[in-house]
């Protein structure tokens, strides 16, 4: 296998052809251990963190081979693979589980047999398990002296594990904005300037973190050299700058607002013990509004073991007065560097941080292609990219239909924009919308990191819409709507991506085994033939898609149409490439075959590996394929009218049952 290699904002192959990537997160149940089972509707063991094992994620080894023959035969054959630092090194710093590092080896191995090409992802979401999430271990907190045990009553993290079920509606990324994620968020990327009293054996807080995350990674490089199916290495998922940036601690200074909306400054009270009312919104797709408040009594808890003070207190942010009441004395520390300049997290912070990160990888493996992402949750916004900066890079957004997400509800006519945070209405006007969405993010690649290419390291839908109607009934058909105005904006954006997410273990019970996702394009439960590699599939008409693999040129245009089964794609080519055009087109779509037009050249297929192979002629025009499945499809637009005339139809018969008993009576 041959690695591929960037080249300005595309992806190319060893013959230079321009490849298009299509694949998956694997996979989503990779948050949580696997021994003792770590999914996080079970309470049991949950605090003893340094006694795990995430060996068997994704899967069990044993398995590797039915799960990369499904992916394959789908036509995913670039995965973003899942690793947390937690997996890595939860039994203390600089105790790294070997067990696991080896496993990783072994199943990244498994998926170069299949010629799968992957890049490492390491994952997080509200820093760590024990704060709502999943990522850094539980020691990282024991470096400040935070108590996990007390995060319930402080409301420093709300946690499924603690809170039981039911288990709100997306309520984990509240915790982005609450003590315990903020606060390490703050100290890993911003600590030397908001809390340089913070210190660890001697040093920092943020050296001691940062050094040990990326030595964690590095960990995994070392363990998967000379595997060539790993183009890269990710950065850091959804990376948060925590409480650097808010400009004033009393008040909210973000869009997230749902269920339980302290500011910055009451939630440093809360973890101190101190009672607060507690602003509480509702997330609905016209946005979030306040509907009450709710007093935090903290029932007699810190959020701190004893002999360890609130680490904003000890670094002047507030303290307690002569009369034992809080005072606010620096309300303004997160919204400025020491020397006085506004702070910018994306530039200031995470930049350095990408390239401190990028140059310790490639200490291990000097060709790894860097993955990098910007702010999470709504405020995406990647640094500026200079010379001295770090080569080689890749702009790896996330982005999603929010409606869906948040409300589980799928909307023909309505969407919002995840940028203005503004609802918008009108079929077309939401598909233009997605479009230009997606659009944006290859600009900012543009403009803003020296026109690199694009993977959109997450898209995704949540399988339980619709009060679960693909469950009870065995209904995906309005899953597949969403996904297809989804993967049409993608495809008009000509976009490389890793849908989100795959999940071997996925449950209709309890979807991908964290925080009540249920993201999975696979489940368990809906294989009813183990036989048949697209049992278990969920949506797969919109999901499994034709798409150019390989372009020996310029793409310039693809569409494809699950309705009509019609797929168009077109390119310019370069002279100086020998080798043809190589499209996926799946025989789950087409399952009596297809017919190819084209203008000029010639083609073959191959209907075995799923491929149409193309050679253009040498006309410098660009060369246009379509393909027309050999049974016509009924389209949405059909048995849209053929339901209506057949529902006029009947008011007809009825209208013409009543005139005539009356005639008759």
């Amino acid at each position: 296998m041959k690695q591929l290699i960037t080249d300005g904002p595309w992806f190319k192959d060893q013959q230079g052809r321009v490849r298009l990537l299509r694949g998956v997160n694997l996979g989503g149940s990779s948050k949580v251990p696997y021994t003792p089972d770590g999914a996080t509707h079970l309470a049991e063991g949950f605090f003893d963190h340094k006694n795990v094992s995430f060996v068997g994620r994704p899967f069990p080894l044993e398995e590797a081979d039915q799960h990369f023959t499904r992916l394959k035969q789908w036509g995913f054959d670039f995965l973003r693979f899942l690793v947390t630092w937690e997996a890595i090194e939860h039994a203390g710093p600089g105790q790294y589980d070997e067990a696991y590092l080896d496993y990783v080896r072994a199943v990244v191995e498994k998926a170069r047999e299949y010629d799968i090409q992957l890049f490492i992802d390491p994952h997080q979401d509200v820093w760590s398990r024990f704060s709502g999430g999943d990522g850094a271990p539980g020691w990282t907190f024991d470096l400040i002296g935070m108590d996990i045990t007390a995060f319930k009553p402080t409301g420093a993290a709300i946690v499924h594990q603690t809170h039981g079920d039911p288990f709100p509606r997306m309520i984990w990324p509240s915790n982005y904005n609450k003590l315990a994620a903020a606060t390490m968020f703050t100290l890993f990327f911003g600590g030397d300037d908001f809390a340089p009293r913070t210190t660890y054996e001697g040093m920092s807080v943020q050296e001691f973190l940062q050094s040990h995350y990326i030595r964690a990674m590095q960990q995994v490089a070392e363990r998967l050299a000379g595997l060539d199916n790993v183009i890269g290495y990710d950065t850091l998922n959804e990376p948060s700058p925590g409480f650097i940036g808010d400009t004033d601690v009393r008040t909210i200074d973000h869009q997230l607002r749902i269920g339980d909306v302290p500011t910055p400054y009451q939630t440093m009270l809360l973890g101190a013990g101190l009672a607060q009312s507690i602003a509480v919104y509702e997330l609905s797709w016209l946005g979030s509004r306040q509907v009450g408040t709710r007093v935090i009594t903290c029932d007699g808890k810190r959020a701190y073991k004893d002999g360890y003070r609130c680490v904003w207190s000890e670094n002047g942010v507030w303290d307690i007065d002569s009369k034992g009441l809080p005072r606010l004395l620096r309300p303004h520390h997160f919204g400025y560097k020491p020397d006085g300049s506004p702070v910018d997290f994306a530039n200031d912070y995470l930049r350095p941080f990408v390239n401190r990160y990028a140059a310790a990888i490639r200490e291990v493996d000097p060709k790894a292609v860097i993955f990098m992402e910007a702010e999470a949750v709504l405020r995406e916004n990647p640094p500026i990219w200079g010379p001295g900066d770090a080569d080689n890079i890749v702009y790896a957004p996330h982005w999603y239909d929010g409606v869906l997400l948040f409300t589980k509800r799928y909307v023909p006519f309505a969407g919002i924009n995840a940028f203005t945070v503004k609802p918008v209405l009108g079929l077309e006007n939401v598909r233009r919308s997605f479009r230009n969405q997606l659009k944006k993010h290859k600009d900012w690649a543009r403009d803003h990191l020296g026109n690199v290419p694009v993977v959109i390291g997450e898209v995704g839908i949540p399988y339980d819409l619709n009060d679960r109607v693909g469950f009870r009934y065995n209904d995906f058909r309005v899953h597949g709507q969403a996904i297809e105005r989804t993967m049409q904006a993608l495809d008009a954006n000509l976009l490389n991506f890793t849908w989100w997410n795959y999940t071997a273990d996925n449950s209709n019970a309890r979807g991908d085994q964290w925080n009540g996702e249920d993201i999975s394009v696979f489940s368990r439960d809906q294989q009813t033939d183990p036989s048949d590699c697209n049992s278990g599939g969920r949506a797969l008409n919109a999901v499994v898609r034709p798409y150019a693999r390989a372009i020996p040129g310029t793409p310039l245009r693809m569409t494809f149409d699950q309705n009509s089964g019609v797929f168009t794609f077109a390119y310019k080519h370069d002279p100086k490439i020998d080798a043809p055009a190589e499209l996926f087109i799946p025989n789950h779509q087409y399952p009596d075959g297809y017919r190819v037009e084209i203008e000029d050249g010639e083609y073959e297929v191959d209907r075995a590996n799923q491929r149409l192979i193309y050679r253009h002629s040498d006309k410098d025009v660009p060369h246009l394929i379509r393909v027309v499945p050999l049974v016509t499809r009924e389209t949405n637009r059909d048995h849209f009218w053929r339901n209506r005339l057949a529902i006029f139809g009947i008011f007809v018969t009825l209208a013409l049952l009543l005139m005539f008993g009356r005639k008759r009576k």
